[in-house]
C-alpha cells in the first residue's frame, strides 16, 4: 500500500472520528431549577436525570448522526401500539383526528393521561412516538397523540387550512374530547420539538381557559423563539441550511399533497396566494410569506412568528413545566437555550434538562454499534410524568391539610 493512499485514509479516519466526536465522554445532565422543593419532588421519581447519559458509544456522540438517525430510521424494535383513531369535525369544516391508547399495565389506581403534541408535520404513526406511547402503556399510562392536519395520509383535509406553528386549538380540542370520555382523568402534556412550542405556548396562553385536569407540561427539543431560530436556520454553520430544506421540502408536500383544497380557486383568491410562489420556494420563510402568513392572516413574518413563539408566553404559565433540549441539537443552536435557564431560575415548578449529547430527538442509548431499544428519552419520559403525578399529589394533599 502506497504512502499516499495511507495518509488518504488516516486524513479521513481523523474526519470521521471528528464528526462522530468519539473522543466526548457520557455526562451527567444539567438541571436548572430554583425551586428546591420541586426539584427534590421530580428527583424522588426521577433520579435518572441525574446520572450520565451514555450515547451508543460509535456514534452517539454525534448530534448530527442522532439526529439524522432519528429523522431516517427512527427506533430500532419499534412496537406498533393498538389504539382507537378518534374523528372530530370542527365548526371551521376541518377533520381533526387523534389517536387514544389505553394502558396495558392496569394494576395503577391513578387515572393518569398523556398527551402528545408530535413535531412538525409528524402523528401516531411516526415511529418515535410510538415507541414512547408502548413504553408508557407499559408502564400505567393512557396516551392521545394530535394527529396534525394534513399530516397524514389516509386522512384528507377538509377545510382550507393545516397545522402551524402557533395554533393550538386542535390540541386544545383534543384535549377536550379526551376529558368528555375520561372526566377523571389527569393530565400530563407532553410536546416534541414543533409539539412542544405548542404544548408550552398552549400552556401560557392568557386568553385560554384550559381544564383543572391538566397538571403539567414537557416540552422536549423546541426552539422557543421562532424569529431568532429562523436566523440561525438560514445559516450554512453546522449544516442548518440543510437541516431547514428537508423542513421545508416536507411542509410544502404536506400543502401540494391537499392542493385540491388548499390552493383551490377559491381558496386563492380569498386568500391572495400564489401557487407559483409556494411552490419555488426554497426555506421556510420564503414558503411561510407566500402561505402561511397570509391564510392565518397576519401583515408579517415578524408578527406571524413572535404569535407562534412560546418564548412569548412562558412567564404566564401557572403549572409546573419541564424543558429539555440537548447542546448538540444541530436545529436548536446553543444560544437560543439561554433565556429558559434564566427563566427556570426564577419561576416556581419549573425545571430545565440540558444535555451535553442526543441530537434532535434522538437520545438513543447503550451498546457500540447498535442502540437500546428504549431510548433515554422515553425511559425519561415516562419517569418525569410519574415525578408530575407525584408533585400533584404533594399539592393537593398541602390544600387539604390547610382547609
Amino acid at each position: 500500500m502506497s504512502t499516499a493512499l495511507l495518509a488518504a485514509i488516516a486524513v479521513i479516519l481523523c474526519i470521521l472520528f471528528r464528526i462522530l466526536n468519539v473522543n466526548s465522554q457520557p455526562q451527567k445532565p444539567s438541571i436548572w431549577c430554583g425551586d428546591g422543593k420541586f426539584l427534590d419532588t421530580i428527583l424522588k421519581i426521577s433520579p435518572l436525570i441525574q446520572e450520565p447519559y451514555i450515547p451508543t458509544r460509535l456514534w452517539g456522540f454525534s448530534g448530527h448522526v442522532q439526529t439524522i438517525l432519528h429523522s431516517v430510521i427512527g427506533r430500532v424494535k419499534c412496537p406498533w401500539p393498538i389504539g382507537e383513531r378518534v374523528f372530530l369535525s370542527l365548526q371551521d369544516g376541518t377533520t381533526l383526528t387523534y389517536d387514544m391508547y389505553q394502558p396495558l399495565d392496569t394494576n395503577f389506581q391513578d387515572d393518569l393521561s398523556i398527551a402528545i403534541c408530535p413535531g412538525i408535520g409528524n402523528t401516531s404513526e411516526s415511529v418515535y412516538i410510538r415507541t414512547f406511547v408502548h413504553w408508557a402503556q407499559c408502564h400505567g399510562y393512557r396516551c392521545a397523540v394530535l394527529n396534525h392536519v394534513g399530516a397524514l395520509q389516509s386522512v384528507p383535509v377538509t377545510a382550507p387550512r393545516i397545522f402551524s406553528y402557533g395554533n393550538t386549538n386542535d390540541f386544545h380540542d383534543m384535549i377536550g374530547s379526551l376529558i368528555n370520555r375520561h372526566p377523571n382523568t389527569k393530565i400530563v402534556c407532553v410536546g416534541f420539538s414543533l409539539g412542544g412550542n405548542l404544548v408550552t405556548k398552549y400552556m401560557g396562553e392568557l386568553d385560554r381557559e384550559r381544564p383543572l385536569q391538566i397538571i403539567g407540561g414537557i416540552s422536549i427539543c423546541q426552539g422557543y423563539c421562532a424569529i431568532e431560530g429562523t436566523k440561525w436556520l438560514l445559516n450554512w454553520q453546522n449544516f442548518r441550511r440543510f437541516y431547514l430544506y428537508i423542513m421545508t421540502e416536507n411542509m410544502k408536500n404536506i400543502i401540494l399533497k391537499h392542493r385540491n383544497v388548499l390552493l383551490s380557486e377559491e381558496v386563492k383568491n380569498r386568500f391572495k396566494l400564489n401557487e407559483h410562489e409556494i411552490v419555488s420556494a426554497a426555506t421556510l420563510p420564503e414558503l411561510d410569506e407566500a402561505y402561511t402568513r397570509k391564510v392565518h392572516e397576519f401583515n408579517s413574518l415578524t408578527e406571524l412568528y413572535s404569535w407562534s413563539s412560546s418564548i412569548n408566553y412562558i412567564q404566564n404559565i401557572n403549572k409546573p413545566m419541564i424543558f429539555i433540549n440537548a447542546k448538540d441539537d444541530p436545529i436548536v443552536p446553543e444560544p437560543l437555550l439561554e433565556p429558559i435557564k434564566s427563566i427556570t431560575m426564577e419561576r416556581k415548578n419549573m425545571l430545565y434538562l440540558e444535555l451535553a449529547h442526543g441530537g434532535h430527538l434522538g437520545f438513543y442509548e447503550g451498546g457500540l454499534i447498535y442502540p437500546n431499544p428504549v431510548t433515554w428519552l422515553d425511559r425519561t419520559l415516562v419517569a418525569l410524568v410519574g415525578s408530575l403525578a407525584l408533585n400533584y399529589d404533594n399539592s393537593m394533599m398541602k390544600t387539604a391539610q390547610v382547609i
